[in-house]
């Protein structure tokens, strides 16, 4: 089985991949601006392999403490994962109405919840999430009804694209796309130090 989802991108294969755009005040940040290293994640909501990854992000993270910075991007495969758009789309519109700390907080609750029943990121399910973490329900359904927030995931999305992005989890360390094995969270952190 392969470590990540995939798509076919013609062209988006480099040799050292480079991250576009670099990381700027429009992202979903985690840890200091300053810290020496800054490690991106292009991650699908309803990815199984994203799902694995989050709790070796957590275990990087207090491991390194204050010399990480961590980024989330959507990069929803939609062919492959029907629920993850409107995932994505929950997320930034916690971000936009209850601020940075509950987008996190959605972020969390959409991977620890993904694998409870095949209806785990459906519409209702994306609202319960919210209210569980004090988001307004309502809201994230009118912001998913109206499609509100699908430019600001597209566009994190084509920012993968342009970067050499071409399957879920994809992450880039200070800007270089990291091609090793993220599941060693050994070779993951050496890689990190």
């Amino acid at each position: 089985m392969s470590s990540h989802e995939s798509i076919s991108h013609a062209g988006t294969e480099h040799a050292a991949a480079t991250l576009v755009p670099e990381v700027g005040a429009h992202d979903h940040s985690q840890g200091s601006a300053t810290a020496s290293v800054t490690l991106v994640e292009y991650g699908d909501y309803q990815c199984p392999h994203c799902r694995r990854a989050f709790p070796l992000v957590q275990k990087l993270q207090k491991r390194l403490g204050d010399r990480l910075r961590f980024v989330f991007r959507n990069f929803p495969l939609n062919e492959a994962h029907p629920e993850a758009l409107h995932a994505a789309e929950a997320a930034e519109s916690v971000a936009v109405h209850s601020g940075e700390e509950a987008f996190w907080s959605m972020h969390d609750a959409l991977y620890t919840h993904q694998q409870d029943s095949e209806y785990a990121l459906d519409d209702e399910h994306l609202m319960k999430y919210a209210a569980d973490i004090g988001a307004d329900p309502t809201t994230v359904g009118m912001d998913l009804e109206k499609e509100v927030h699908q430019k600001r995931v597209k566009a994190d999305f084509m920012s993968g694209v342009r970067s050499g992005v071409n399957g879920t989890p994809t992450f880039f360390i200070n800007g270089v796309r990291f091609d090793g094995n993220w599941s060693d969270i050994d070779e993951f952190g050496a890689a990190l130090s």
